[in-house]
């Protein structure tokens, strides 16, 4: 059974803000193409919650790729899968990634 999926502030931000850079830098072309490769491993997730790495044991944190340059990170519970962030890895290391 597929869980529910919640996203927080700060990964509907990180969300908006790559969607605004690919328009920005990009075409709308690159940009469709990103949304919907997001929704699809978004789906997965939702049917397959484990197959994410996991990024943060204690934390219970599991990432998944998106494209070459977005990670997507979660946390699964009993009935949802919670989206923390879409970190770009390009950004510098020490930054906080969820």
């Amino acid at each position: 059974m597929a869980k529910i999926i919640v996203w927080t502030k700060r990964a509907n931000h990180s969300f908006n803000c790559v969607i605004n850079y690919l328009e920005n830098e990009w075409n709308e072309k690159v940009t469709k193409s990103f949304v919907i490769r997001t929704y699809k491993v978004i789906e997965l997730l939702a049917d397959n919650p484990e197959i994410g790495t996991i990024e943060n044991y204690d934390r219970k944190i599991r990432g998944f790729l998106i494209i070459k340059h977005n990670i997507l990170f979660y946390r699964v519970t009993d009935t949802e899968i919670i989206l923390l962030n879409m970190y770009d890895t390009r950004s510098n290391p020490i930054k906080p990634k969820f």
